[in-house]
């Protein structure tokens, strides 16, 4: 399924044990921001790290495709908009992020370079509520770093949808990061990384 996205929405802490693990409080509703249409690379391939960074983080993650035009969808019809759904990597310069919290500035340098957000191909979705409990893992270099299950997001696809469409329109091809369990690390040149969501697969290389 080609990807040609016009915006690509993430959601931040939407698992408690990721949120703990960073030491920020649990939130009382998701967590949104962006990367430019400019991060996705899809299907997989190479990663160059970008010199600005000393310290990326890999972050596993279902993402779903939105297959139609919707503003203020309701969780019992969202269904109706994701045709969609794979595995991707939100890869995050965490050096930087967290400089610009404690500016007080936004994250979208961190979230937002060249390459940071590979998705796997997409397959065509039967039943929106088979997301909601799948496994996630993610390996670097032959190392599982993160495993966990859809089943442990705050909100759901359906409630993240619904959401996201209150606040905007949600555009046919949008892709939509549905935040990332525990596990987070670093990643450095050579690395070679494998994420899985069911029968999904994602393979990276970040450039020697």
């Amino acid at each position: 399924m080609t990807l040609v996205p016009g915006k690509i929405v993430c959601v931040g802490r939407n698992y408690a044990a990721h949120a703990a693990e960073m030491g920020v409080e649990r939130p009382v509703e998701p967590i949104l921001f962006f990367k430019p249409p400019t991060a996705l690379l899809d299907g997989g391939g190479v990663v160059t790290l970008p010199s600005w960074s000393d310290d990326v983080h890999h972050e596993v993650e279902l993402v779903v495709r939105i297959g139609a035009e919707g503003r203020d969808i309701t969780a019992s019809d969202a269904h109706r908009f994701v045709d969609g759904w794979g595995v991707g990597v939100d890869l995050t310069a965490r050096d930087v992020q967290t400089r610009a919290k404690e500016l007080g500035h936004p994250w979208a340098v961190a979230k937002g370079f060249d390459g940071s957000a590979p998705v796997s191909d997409l397959l065509p979705v039967t039943s929106l509520d088979r997301l909601s409990d799948m496994v996630l893992e993610l390996a670097v270099s032959g190392e599982i770093r993160q495993q966990g299950s859809t089943s442990a997001m705050l909100w759901t696809v359906r409630e993240l949808v619904a959401f996201a469409s209150s606040r905007f329109t949600l555009a046919r091809g949008d892709l939509l990061f549905t935040g990332t369990p525990e596990g987070v690390g670093p990643v450095v040149a050579g690395d070679r990384l494998v994420a899985t969501v069911a029968e999904a697969r994602l393979e990276v290389t970040i450039a020697p």
